[in-house]
């Protein structure tokens, strides 16, 4: 029965691609300014859509014929599985690379969502698809800048290296000399993106709609629109732009106090448009170059508590969210106003790269986002169901969800102790993690199912700053946790006076907010002791 229901998903797959790849060919000849283009992608979009079917019904195959028969929760079932989910990913690797441009992007989302997806997937992908991207030959940027700014490389800039610095799946960067000798980085789209872009939107959902007919447990269809709302966005660097421009206005009207902190590379709009964007080139380090960052004089702890600040405030208080923070889109450099701390530690200043991807949270979503967190950093299972449910988790899976934001199992999400969300990194925590997202995989697919898109998007983006953190010290930092707390709780308070200008409520804000900082005092102080203690047993 399931070998003649995956034969006809496989059929349909393949009928389907070929009359969607003939459609998207015609729909191409009949509206390309460049018919040499036209006639070329007649002939690649067909297969790019041949392949995506072929992959995934081999795919699905390998899942359906591997372990059948074998006993739910058996050893042998373990081992088998983790061999498919390997295989699997390969084949997945494999197809995103032959076919590029959002095929890489999609594969970069996946290996993001720790624990939302298989172990094996994110590892993969994860390893791969940032720094394997393809890259654009120089005839092809040349053909973009002289389309774009109307003239060769060299006639637009003083100087332009033909080499890029970095690639990633939907553009590559040059470094560049503008006539007035300043230094500039230049981001050119690969050529071509927008042309198979709708019939590579249009097959990935059919497939995965399809998959997701036969094979219930395999939900994927939130990534795919999410992908299909988002890449038309980035594939406009004038959107980048603007964003990065209300991004840094937020963090001067909302968050003064770090705005000097944060910072976005400048633009040259008179040498950026919708495909090609110019911006002040940034002597800076990798966020996850640690040896550079010590050579600055920085010490990571400080730049891991700037990154979770500069998010926070983000998430909770300004409601424009940068979606897309791994480490290459973050660097750091000393702060070029000099300061130091009251130790004389050099502070650092974190450089945000790449704004194409932004979410807004709505005021009512914010709220409830901050509150959340607010109640898992202080331990309040009531507060903890009550903001799960208002997100859309359900009476049912409120405890799963708050599972995956923290990387916790409930037990340790509700624990008392100052520490309790701290992920210490040990093996038999990873293993636990793992287990966990195993045991649960099918809840969590209807957990995905359920929550709004903006709350999945916040949710890689907490993935993303858990890597980025992890590359700088070892395990979680509490500090970190006490900033999400105090910057939530914060919003929330703010919250509350905003919609109260009476007496009584700006008495009660203050009242709060002297409580807070009581309650946070408390808090670092036990982190001082904790890590006392460490010290004094090593």
């Amino acid at each position: 029965m399931a070998g003649r229901s995956l034969w006809r998903a496989t059929n349909k797959l393949l009928v389907a691609s070929t009359a969607l790849g003939g459609g998207a060919a015609a729909a191409t000849i009949a509206s390309s300014d460049d018919p040499a283009m036209a006639l070329k992608l007649c002939t690649i979009v067909p297969l790019r859509l041949y392949r995506d079917a072929v992959t995934a019904a081999t795919i699905a195959f390998d899942y359906e014929y591997s372990l059948w028969g074998l006993p739910e929760g058996s050893a042998e079932r373990a081992k088998v599985k983790h061999e498919v989910h390997m295989r699997g990913a390969l084949r997945l690797e494999e197809l995103c690379f032959r076919n590029g441009g959002i095929y890489i992007k999609l594969g970069q989302h996946l290996g993001q969502l720790e624990y939302l997806v298989p172990e094996e997937y994110v590892r993969i992908m994860r390893e791969s698809m940032l720094n394997r991207c393809p890259h654009s030959s120089f005839d092809q940027v040349r053909e973009v800048v002289k389309k774009e700014l109307g003239g060769a490389p060299d006639e637009i800039f003083d100087e332009f290296d033909p080499v890029p610095i970095a690639s990633a799946s939907l553009a590559q960067v040059h470094v560049a000399r503008t006539h007035e000798g300043q230094k500039v980085a230049v981001k050119v789209q690969h050529t071509h993106m927008t042309d198979t872009a709708a019939a590579d939107y249009a097959t990935v959902e059919l497939i995965v709609n399809t998959l997701h007919r036969y094979f219930p447990s395999f939900d994927y269809r939130w990534l795919v629109a999410e992908v299909r709302e988002s890449i038309p966005k980035e594939l406009d660097f004038l959107v980048e732009a603007k964003n990065s421009v209300k991004c840094m206005d937020n963090f001067r009207k909302l968050s003064p106090h770090i705005a000097h902190y944060v910072y976005a590379p400048r633009v040259y709009w008179n040498l950026s448009t919708s495909k090609l964007l110019t911006m002040e080139y940034m002597e800076a380090a990798q966020v996850n170059d640690l040896k550079s960052i010590q050579r600055f004089g920085i010490q990571p702890i400080d730049v891991v508590k700037l990154v979770s600040e500069t998010f926070a405030e983000m998430m909770f208080k300004h409601g424009f969210v940068h979606c897309d923070p791994h480490a290459a889109n973050l660097l750091v450099r000393p702060s070029p106003s000099g300061r130091r701390s009251i130790f004389g530690r050099r502070k650092p200043q974190l450089i945000l790269l790449d704004h194409g991807l932004y979410k807004e949270l709505d005021y009512n979503t914010r709220i409830n986002y901050a509150s959340l967190w607010k109640a898992l950093v202080y331990s309040d299972a009531n507060g903890i169901k009550e903001n799960c449910v208002k997100l859309g988790a359900g009476d049912d899976l409120y405890a799963l969800f708050a599972g995956i934001l923290t990387m916790r199992p409930w037990n340790k999400v509700i624990d008392p102790s100052v520490d309790h969300l701290v992920v210490k990194g040990t093996d038999s925590d990873r293993s636990e993690l793992q287990m966990y997202a195993s045991q649960y995989f099918p809840q969590i697919t209807e957990l995905l199912r359920r929550l709004p898109r903006v709350i999945l998007l916040m949710l890689k983006t907490n993935d993303c700053l858990r890597a980025v953190n992890g590359s700088l010290v070892q395990g979680p930092s509490l500090e970190s946790f006490l900033i999400i707390g105090r910057v939530s709780s914060e919003a929330v308070l703010e919250s509350m006076l905003s919609q109260k200008r009476s007496l009584l409520s700006w008495i009660n804000f203050w009242v709060q907010k002297i409580l807070l900082e009581g309650r946070l005092c408390a808090m670092h102080i036990a982190v001082w002791l904790l890590q006392l203690q460490k010290a004094l047993t090593l």
